[in-house]
């Protein structure tokens, strides 16, 4: 997951990543932690919560000496999914912990903050407890994504519609080329990461992957091209659909991406409603849509590998989507990676050889490998030294309210 020789994470960068997490949240009220609006989405409270009791449970009571939990309780309430670690309370519920109350789950991040950097400075040597930190660290990232992910879904279905940062500016639109295609690499290619920079254990091992003759989109499908899927009646045509895409579509009346309104002319983004910007990539589509478009289009999803080499011959920039999703950057589809998590008609499976973690953290990604789609890159709320070529997520084909987009791929070279 973390190289043996790379660069241990210093106490400052603890603090800098910690701290980030608590600057997404200051233009938000304690009521507004505290809702859950599907099972899929947690209450940002929650998420404070979760990613300290990481760092209490697999850091600091293995490691430091003496160590007290300040509330046995917190044990069962925040744990997520680690069976192994213990019992926790249901998914569907984190909506019902009123309490403990938010300014009681920053005393818990200041308690466990304090012990971590006592830690940090005392056996700031030990590889273990470095790479135990590297990988609690980075999990916070990911929760960074999800809190405002979750947000945001949170605060469109409120009527008076919210903004998380009402001062982000719209983008501006830009002239966006004809759809195009490049020939990808065929043959045998090496996937999956290398080198001394930290990674997630789903990235690896590195192997070789057997590539056909194919063309990659040169860049994502846009809103306004999905408008003309909408308006072709793409969500009416059942043969462009999977089956259980389709009884998806029916059983949730779904006729649009996520957030768009009745007429496709504004979307509901971080920064309040705001018309859409044709030239941006569509966002919030489940795999079901990606899937059908692509099959309106006359083209399908390429693979997680197809993707990958290509994303690999190509300048990486991240967070180029514009500030009317998140980050105050100029729209621009011309790079390759870094705006929507990208959705391939990749199953997510391990990689030949993959070996989870022993123990609890065995349980971080390996047993999610089944039943579930690829996503590649990273996306605007992806924490920005996140975004690689190599970075893999997974979600079931219906998930829409994550930024998800796509791009086209055919068969044959040109």
């Amino acid at each position: 997951m973390l190289p043996a020789d790379s660069a241990p994470a210093p106490a400052d960068h603890y603090h800098a990543v910690r701290a980030t997490t608590l600057s997404l949240i200051a233009d938000l009220a304690p009521e507004d932690t505290v809702v859950q609006t599907m099972p899929d989405v947690s209450p940002t409270k929650w998420h404070l919560a979760h990613i300290t009791w990481f760092f209490e449970r697999f850091v600091l009571e293995p490691h430091l000496e003496n160590y007290s939990r300040l509330n046995d309780d917190y044990h069962y309430l925040f744990n997520s999914y680690y069976y192994t670690a213990g019992q926790m309370h249901a998914r569907p519920q984190r909506g019902l912990l009123s309490r403990p109350t938010l300014a009681e789950i920053l005393d818990y991040r200041s308690h466990v903050d304090t012990a971590m950097l006592q830690l940090l400075q005392t056996r700031g040597d030990d590889e273990t407890i470095l790479q135990l930190t590297a990988l609690g660290l980075n999990h916070e990232q990911q929760h960074q994504e999800l809190l405002l992910t979750d947000i945001k879904h949170v605060f469109s279905c409120n009527p008076l519609e919210p903004a998380v940062s009402a001062s982000l500016v719209e983008p501006a639109a830009v002239a966006v080329p004809a759809y195009s295609f490049s020939n990808g690499d065929s043959g045998i290619h090496e996937i999956g990461a290398s080198g001394d920079s930290f990674f997630f254990d789903n990235e690896t091992p590195r192997h070789d992957a057997l590539l056909h003759e194919h063309r990659i989109g040169d860049r994502l499908v846009t809103n306004g091209e999905f408008r003309e899927f909408v308006s072709d009646g793409g969500y009416a045509t059942p043969e462009l659909w999977l089956s259980d895409g389709w009884a998806v579509v029916n059983e949730h009346g779904w006729h649009r991406p996520l957030y768009w309104d009745e007429a496709c002319a504004s979307e509901f983004t971080l920064g309040g409603r705001r018309d859409i910007v044709d030239s941006a990539p569509v966002c919030h589509v489940s795999y079901y849509e990606a899937d059908a478009f692509a099959r309106w289009a006359g083209a399908r999803l390429p693979t997680e590998f197809e993707w990958e080499t290509a994303a690999n011959k190509e300048t990486v920039t991240a967070n180029l989507l514009g500030s009317n999703y998140w980050h105050p950057a100029a729209s621009d589809t011309s790079q390759f990676i870094g705006d929507v998590w990208e959705w391939t008609s990749s199953s997510y499976a391990p990689y030949p050889g993959f070996k989870p973690l022993a123990g609890s953290l065995g349980e971080y990604n390996g047993k999610f490998m089944c039943n579930q789609m690829t996503v590649r890159g990273g996306s605007c709320v992806t924490a920005d030294d996140h975004v690689r070529t190599s970075y893999r997520s997974f979600f079931y084909p219906d998930a829409r309210w994550q930024f998800l987009g796509f791009r086209l791929a055919r068969d044959g070279h040109e």
